[in-house]
C-alpha cells in the first residue's frame, strides 16, 4: 500500500490582516445589529398603533 503524504504551504500572516478582518466582521455584526433592533422597534411600534 502506498503511503499519501500531504504537504502543506504556511504562508507568512500579518497582524494587520488580522486585524482588518476581524474589525470588518465588527463592523458587519454591528451594522446588523443596529438594523435588526431598528426592525424591531418599528414592528413593536406597528403592532402597539394597529392592533391596540
Amino acid at each position: 500500500m502506498a503511503e499519501h503524504q500531504e504537504s502543506y504551504e504556511l504562508s507568512a500572516v500579518e497582524t494587520k490582516d488580522i486585524l482588518a478582518e476581524r474589525e470588518r466582521g465588527w463592523e458587519g455584526f454591528t451594522q446588523f445589529l443596529t438594523w435588526s433592533l431598528l426592525v424591531t422597534a418599528l414592528v413593536l411600534i406597528a403592532l402597539l398603533v394597529f392592533v391596540a
